[in-house]
């Protein structure tokens, strides 16, 4: 992967701002995927969560907890809509190990250390996403490789 594939997360602006609901994208390849989630996170923010507010203020002064709350629904909704309606592969990253590569293929010390869960319902894929939204969110964390690899599982290779 590029070094701009490799730095990019999953990043809001600030929250409680008048674009907290709004997910920052660079230049590059990157941002087609971080569109696609954007607009998840206003479907979200908009019809989905319970507030008082009306449509418009619903998505202004959103805090750091319903960003989290948002992406971890939309990644979680993207992904089982990838995967069929039947099952969502989430992929985060386990601790560094050793490993040489086979022949003809060289280490990249990311994608030897992808560990992948599967879930049969969606919402126990949201309450995962939700809980290790980190992975997602944090920089250095590799948020975006690491949901495109879960939308290349959750759809199978084979579709």
């Amino acid at each position: 992967f590029s070094c701009e594939w490799a730095a990019a997360h999953f990043r809001f602006r600030p929250p409680h701002s008048d674009l907290a609901y709004a997910l920052e994208a660079g230049k590059g390849g990157t941002r087609a995927i971080l569109v696609a989630v954007q607009a998840h996170i206003i479907s979200y923010l908009l019809f989905t969560r319970e507030t008082e507010c009306t449509h418009l203020e619903r998505l202004c002064r959103v805090g750091q907890w319903e960003q989290g709350q948002a992406l971890a629904t939309a990644l979680a909704e993207t992904l089982w809509a990838a995967g069929g309606g039947g099952r969502a592969v989430v992929c985060l990253i386990t601790a560094p190990i050793t490993v040489m590569p086979r022949e003809g293929y060289r280490a990249n010390s990311f994608t030897e250390r992808i560990q992948l869960f599967e879930f049969s319902e969606k919402a126990a894929a949201q309450g995962f996403i939700s809980d290790h939204i980190h992975c997602f969110k944090g920089e250095g964390h590799h948020g975006v490789i690491l949901f495109l690899y879960s939308l290349l599982f959750s759809r199978t290779l084979e579709r």
